[in-house]
């Protein structure tokens, strides 16, 4: 080898290789985008579980007793009740004029941030308010007394104060000589009167008006069929006035029972105390609940707390909406949720019968599946304005002008009502049925139907014998979507019958005994209703997140029925499942 040629051979091996890098587009890798989709996963269940851990908290808190604060301010003056919320907040212009130089440098060290706190003072016949803020600065002193009650009232919401005295039929009491016991046992049995009251006058003296009323659409019926100067009308007038005479002697009589138990009801009173030394005396009927706020033990605690919740769901409202129970609304809810669920499944299912086995694919049939999925996309508002039109004004005013003339000009079922709330509700929800319901056909396999119609059965057979029963956890998917949004709907209802309270069931004991031209209560109405419509928005607050907690309990409750026994027919057709 010669020298020149070792030179060069010495300098490639002294030279170092180059290293080829290699650069990959980030889009083509995975992992970002699987982290992507896994935060944003993760995101959603959180808010969820935020969400119903927020409604669940502010709902089963609500009905606890909470201790009674009396807070003298540095005025001297004194404010009663139960502290309902804190916060920090920045001080006016106004309102730092109100304090001295030194609260103000106080304010001032604290970034111009000042605590207050809302207390729920009651008392709103002598107030005029139910709610007090009463800032940190004000504050001279907080004391808890056990002499201080929280009343719960019929009427005036509730009253924070003491008791003064106390008149049992002639026999008075005051301070150490009332026995509470003693009180306790006499309210009880005042609101036993209380309760045997209204039921003779809404129910027993109801029934009467309820009759009397219809003896007057006799007379009206007879009337527009013989005409009023008929021998007819004349023999049906006679027989009317002979029974209107027998119905108010039985109200006579029990006019006169209610009145003698009210002035018994009237010789049992109380006086209450306020903070501010004003008294309020009422019947002791009146008061639906007391108790030493500060003296309560753990288990009388869970006592208030329970009865607190029978209320609730067994009594009707009182105090517009704000206090009481909401029986009505949880019947109106679910009577309403379950006609809608009868009318929207067979026309759901039998549309998409059709469209899937029977109609010929083609322009037309894409046409109108395309129509179904548009109307899943339509504002609920809508389908409530062609409710009121087309079912309460049209088909309802036809149905009164037939078979209720003698009602007219009061409409029956020409008005907003249940039936019609559940056949709006029903429209709304059957493109998520027919959806459900095609997909849940297509899912049969084809062999299936091959195999049956080979075995000699017609297509109809095949359908009802097959097809359908393998497809039924499919519609039944269909049918829990379309629940789950009709029972949490609102903005048609206000137009085709809900209220906010309403006189009278949908069912009570009168023929035909089920009344579908009534107006109803609705659990989505009343979280509506309590929270935007009150006359104190704070007040209703708390009934906002519990009724809130009982609607999402009962569309769980129908739910899961409803999914049970998708899971049932699910394992019947294990081999089919949607």
């Amino acid at each position: 080898m010669t020298a020149t040629a070792e030179k060069d051979t010495s300098r490639a091996a002294a030279k170092p290789r180059a290293v080829r890098k290699y650069s990959a587009d980030i889009s083509a890798v995975g992992e970002p985008f699987l982290w992507g989709l896994g935060g944003a996963l993760a995101l959603g269940i959180i808010l969820i579980a935020g969400f119903l851990a927020l409604i669940f908290w502010n709902g089963i808190t609500t009905f606890w007793p909470k201790p009674i604060a009396v807070v003298t301010l540095k005025d001297g003056t004194k404010v009663a009740g139960e502290p309902f919320r804190s916060e920090q907040f920045r001080p006016d212009a106004a309102t730092l004029a109100e304090f001295t130089e030194a609260q103000r440098a106080e304010i001032a060290a604290n970034d111009g941030f000042l605590g207050r706190t809302m207390y729920r003072v009651g008392n709103y016949d002598l107030f005029g308010e139910d709610f007090r803020w009463v800032t940190d600065a004000q504050v001279a002193n907080i004391a808890y007394p056990e002499s201080f009650f929280f009343f719960e009232r019929q009427e005036w919401g509730s009253f924070v104060g003491a008791i003064a005295s106390v008149d049992l039929a002639g026999r008075k009491l005051e301070g150490a000589q009332i026995d509470l016991d003693l009180l306790q046992s006499e309210q009880d049995d005042a609101r036993d009167r209380f309760k045997t009251i209204r039921e003779i006058e809404r129910d027993d003296i109801g029934a009467i008006n309820h009759y009397l009323n219809e003896i007057r659409l006799d007379v009206r019926r007879a009337e527009l069929r013989h005409g009023a100067d008929s021998a007819e009308v004349r023999e049906v007038k006679a027989e009317a006035e002979a029974r209107i005479a027998e119905l108010q002697a039985e109200y006579q009589v029990l006019a006169d029972r209610a009145s003698a138990i009210k002035a018994e009801d009237a010789q049992y009173r109380i006086t209450l105390a306020a903070v501010d030394g004003q008294t309020k005396e009422m019947q002791l009927s009146q008061i639906v609940r007391f108790y030493a706020a500060n003296d309560l033990s753990y288990f009388e605690k869970w006592g208030v707390y329970l009865s607190r919740w029978g209320e609730f769901l067994t009594e009707e409202p009182r105090e517009a909406n704000t206090e009481g129970g909401i029986l009505p609304a949880i019947f109106g809810t679910v009577i309403m949720t379950l006609m809608m669920v009868v009318v929207v499944a067979p026309f759901g299912v039998i549309t998409a019968l059709y469209l899937r086995e029977y109609a010929k694919q083609g322009r037309l049939v894409a046409i109108v599946r395309i129509s179904v999925n548009n109307l899943a996309g339509v504002p609920s508002i809508v389908y409530g304005v062609f409710g009121v039109g087309f079912f309460a004004y049209t088909l309802g005013g036809g149905i009164d002008a037939l078979f209720f003339p003698e009602r007219l000009p009061s409409p029956t079922f020409g008005t907003g009502g249940i039936l019609w709330s559940a056949l709006t509700l029903a429209l709304l929800t059957v493109p998520v049925v027919i959806v459900a319901s095609e997909e849940a056909l297509a899912s049969v396999p084809r062999s299936m139907r091959e195999g049956s119609l080979a075995c000699g059965a017609s297509k109809w057979q095949t359908i009802k014998w097959i097809v359908l029963p393998r497809a039924m956890p499919g519609v039944m998917t269909g049918l829990i979507l379309a629940m789950a949004r009709g029972a949490g709907e609102v903005a048609p209802l206000m137009l085709v019958g809900v209220v906010k309270l309403a006189p009278e069931l949908p069912v009570d004991g009168f023929f035909p005994y089920v009344h579908l031209e009534r107006s109803f209560m609705h659990l989505g109405f009343h979280i509506f209703d309590v929270g935007f419509q009150s006359r104190n928005s704070e007040a209703g607050k708390p009934m906002v997140f519990v009724t809130t907690l009982l609607l999402l309990a009962l569309i769980v409750l129908m739910n899961s029925s409803a999914i049970y026994i998708r899971n049932r027919l699910k394992k019947k057709f294990a081999g089919s499942q949607f």
